[in-house]
C-alpha cells in the first residue's frame, strides 16, 4: 500500500511543474543522486536520479525518471508485452529520501560543477519534461531507465563540453548478462527467471555506454569525468556527499532457493528412475510432470521472442531445453507404450541438449548455474527413456 500511494503522489507531481521557469540563483545546486539496492527484484539495480535545490528559491526537488504507474489501462499486457511507459515524476526531494530511508537504502549524491547557465538549462530541460504531455517514456531495463537517462540528458545539455569516466570498464569481454549477474544474486528465483527470459542480445561486450544501465557505474562515470570550461578540463563533480548509510544486505543460500529444490527435484528423479530400472516399468506421471512443465516454460519463451518488442528476449537458447513441444509430448507419454515417433523426438531434444552445452562453453549465451541440477535431470531421464524398451 505505502509503494501504490508514493506512486500516485509521484505521478500527481508531475503535473505541478513551474507555469514560468524560475530563474535559479547563484547558490542553487545541480546533483547526481545515487541510491543502493533493495530488497524487491526491480530495486536490486539501485536507482539513479537527478536533485535541483536552491535554498534562495526555497525549493529541493528530485526529477526521479524510475516512476510507473500501475494504474494505467493496460499495465500488466503491455508490461509483457514490452510496452511499458515509466516517467519523469518531480516531488520534493524530502519524499525522496524519506523512502529510501524507510527501505534502509544508502544515498549518495555528486553535485556537478556547472556554470549558472548550464545549472538553469538542467533545471528547464527536467521541468519541461515532467510536464504531463512530456512526463512518459518506454521503458527499456537495459537501454532506456532511470540510469542511462541521467547519461543522455547530461549529453544533451553540456554537449561536447561534457567528458563520463570509464574506467570502470574492465580489461575482459563483459557482457551486460554478467553485468546484471554482478548485481543479482545468482541463486534467487528472480535471478532464475530473468536469465531464462533473456536472449543472446545481453552475450555480447559490453561497450562503456552500455555500463550505464546500471547506477553504480553512472555513479563511477560522473565521478571520473570532466567538463571543459574557458578551455581547461575540470573535474564534472565537485563534491560527494553520503546522503544516507545503510549496509547492503547479503543474500545467501536456502533450501527453497532454486539450487535447493532444483538438486532435490534432481535427487527424486534419480529415485525414480532407479526404481523404474528395476522394476522395468515407467512412472507416466513423472516424465509427464517434466516435459509438461519444461514445455510450458519453453511456450512462454517463444512468446516472450516472436510476440512481444522486447529488445533482450529474441535469440533465447533456453528453447533447447525448454522446448515448446514438450508440452504435448507430455500426454503422449502418459501412455503406457509411446509409438516411435515419440522416441525419434526424445533423440531430437537429447542432441538439443548436449548444443545447449557447446552454447554455454563458448560463450555464445550464458545460462543460469542454478539450472544445471534441471539439465543433468533431462539429460539422465532422456537417456532412460531411449534405452527403456516400454
Amino acid at each position: 500500500m505505502k509503494r501504490v500511494l508514493l506512486t500516485l503522489l509521484f505521478i500527481f507531481s508531475a503535473h505541478l511543474t513551474f507555469a514560468q521557469y524560475l530563474k535559479l540563483s547563484v547558490y542553487s545546486e545541480v546533483s547526481i543522486v545515487t541510491v543502493g539496492p533493495g530488497e524487491n527484484l526491480y530495486e536490486v539495480f539501485g536507482h539513479s536520479t537527478v536533485r535541483i535545490k536552491d535554498p534562495v528559491l526555497n525549493f529541493d526537488l528530485a526529477y526521479n525518471y524510475g516512476v510507473f504507474d500501475f494504474s494505467k489501462p493496460g499495465f500488466y499486457s503491455n508490461f509483457a508485452k514490452g510496452k511499458l511507459e515509466y516517467l519523469l515524476a518531480r516531488y520534493p526531494f524530502h519524499n525522496f529520501i524519506r523512502s529510501n530511508q524507510q527501505d534502509k537504502r544508502w544515498v549518495k549524491e555528486q553535485v556537478l560543477d556547472l556554470t549558472q547557465e548550464q545549472k538553469q538549462q538542467f533545471f528547464e530541460f527536467l521541468e519541461h519534461n515532467a510536464k504531463l504531455e512530456n512526463a512518459y517514456y518506454l521503458y527499456d531495463p537495459y537501454f532506456n531507465n532511470c540510469a542511462t537517462k541521467l547519461r543522455d540528458i547530461s549529453r544533451i545539455i553540456l554537449k561536447d563540453s561534457i567528458q563520463l569516466g570509464d574506467e570502470y570498464v574492465s580489461g575482459d569481454d563483459t557482457t551486460l548478462r554478467q553485468l546484471m549477474n554482478n548485481e543479482l544474486y545468482w541463486n534467487t528465483w528472480g535471478s532464475l527467471g530473468i536469465n531464462i527470459a533473456l536472449g543472446t542480445i545481453l552475450d555480447k561486450k559490453a561497450t562503456a555506454d552500455q555500463y550505464l544501465y546500471l547506477p553504480d557505474y553512472v555513479f563511477e562515470a560522473f565521478k571520473k569525468g570532466t567538463i571543459v570550461r574557458d578551455g581547461v578540463e575540470i573535474p564534472i563533480v565537485k563534491k560527494e556527499n553520503d546522503i544516507l548509510v545503510f549496509e547492503e544486505t547479503e543474500s545467501s543460500f536456502t533450501f527453497l532457493s532454486p539450487l535447493g529444490v532444483l538438486f532435490l527435484f534432481l535427487f527424486i528423479g534419480i529415485l525414480i528412475t532407479y526404481r523404474d530400472l528395476k522394476r522395468k516399468r515407467r512412472s507416466k506421471w513423472f516424465d509427464f510432470t517434466l516435459f509438461f512443465i519444461t514445455g510450458v516454460i519453453g511456450i512462454g519463451i517463444v512468446f516472450l521472442w516472436f510476440f512481444t518488442d522486447h529488445k533482450i528476449t529474441p535469440n533465447n537458447f533456453n528453447v533447447l531445453w525448454a522446448f515448446a513441444p514438450n508440452s504435448i509430448i507430455a500426454f503422449y507419454l502418459l501412455k503406457r507404450n509411446p509409438n516411435s515417433l515419440v522416441k525419434k523426438y526424445i533423440w531430437i531434444v537429447q542432441i538439443f541438449l548436449a548444443v545447449l552445452v557447446v552454447i554455454w562453453l563458448t560463450g555464445v549465451q550464458l545460462f543460469a548455474i542454478s539450472l544445471i541440477p534441471l539439465l543433468l535431470l533431462l539429460g539422465i531421464r532422456y537417456y532412460y527413456l531411449l534405452t527403456s524398451k516400454e
